[in-house]
């Protein structure tokens, strides 16, 4: 049996998948991307951080509205498309910048905003992450942070943290609200406005994104017919295994 760091794992899920996520409809859209859009237009001279990119939808919804934006990530390859979508999309102030969320390489008060979107799930430390972001914000910046989130009782959250786990390795952990608020606090930020939605995940794109092993595929499956039904009832579990989840945006400005 191999050991990997939680880096390893992360960039070994992701790098090879940049090209799915990049295509994903359900990064690609949403009323939270809408959101960033309303939030920074004006704002011709910010620098914008897109903490944990991804497939860089956040860097590419903002870039037309700002001076920069900088694509964080800890995976070569997704920063990669990243870089070759910006530049067929004709973003020239988006630039990307490889490593970690608990270690950021920037100075202090760097950004007038900081937008994380689906990543903090996979940071390592957690709270190291958020005090990083605080750290590279100016004082009277801006944060949003978005991620899929527990629904905190230990029932539901069990079989959350399962099902992402069996679906991806390098899952960490879907925080609760309560979680959430706690930790932006404790970071320095003083949480804002916070936005709950419903997202809908269809079971086979969402296993194919990821090229779950069929193994771990059937064991998610598996787990889903024999949940309680309070368990179906929440994550709206349908016949194909296909489900939603609860999301959030937490706006958070530095104390």
């Amino acid at each position: 049996m191999t050991s990997k760091s939680q880096t390893s794992l992360v960039t070994d899920q992701f790098g090879p998948r940049a090209a799915a996520y990049l295509a994903s409809a359900v990064h690609a859209k949403g009323e939270d991307l809408d959101a960033l859009a309303r939030m920074v237009a004006g704002q011709k001279a910010a620098r914008v951080l897109d903490l944990g990119c991804g497939g860089g939808h956040v860097s590419f919804c903002v870039a037309p509205h700002v001076a920069e934006v900088v694509a964080y990530d800890l995976s070569a390859s997704m920063l990669s498309a990243v870089t070759k979508a910006a530049g067929d999309r004709g973003l020239k102030n988006l630039v990307t910048r490889q490593g970690a969320a608990e270690r950021l390489p920037f100075q202090d008060a760097r950004f007038g905003f900081v937008f994380s979107r689906y990543s903090a799930h996979h940071w390592q430390n957690f709270h190291a992450g958020l005090r990083e972001a605080r750290r590279a914000l100016k004082p009277k910046g801006r944060a949003v942070f978005m991620d899929q989130i527990s629904p905190g009782s230990a029932l539901l959250d069990t079989y959350l943290q399962a099902v992402e786990l069996l679906r991806d390795p390098s899952h960490l952990r879907d925080y609760s609200r309560a979680e959430w608020v706690q930790a932006v606090t404790a970071a320095g930020f003083a949480p804002g406005t916070i936005i709950q939605r419903r997202l809908r995940l269809e079971f086979a794109s969402w296993i194919a994104r990821m090229r779950t092993p069929d193994i771990r595929a059937q064991a998610i499956r598996s787990l889903q017919a024999e949940m309680s039904s309070d368990v179906v009832k929440h994550f709206e579990i349908e016949g194909d295994g296909s489900f939603t989840i609860d999301t959030m945006s937490l706006e958070a400005t530095p104390i």
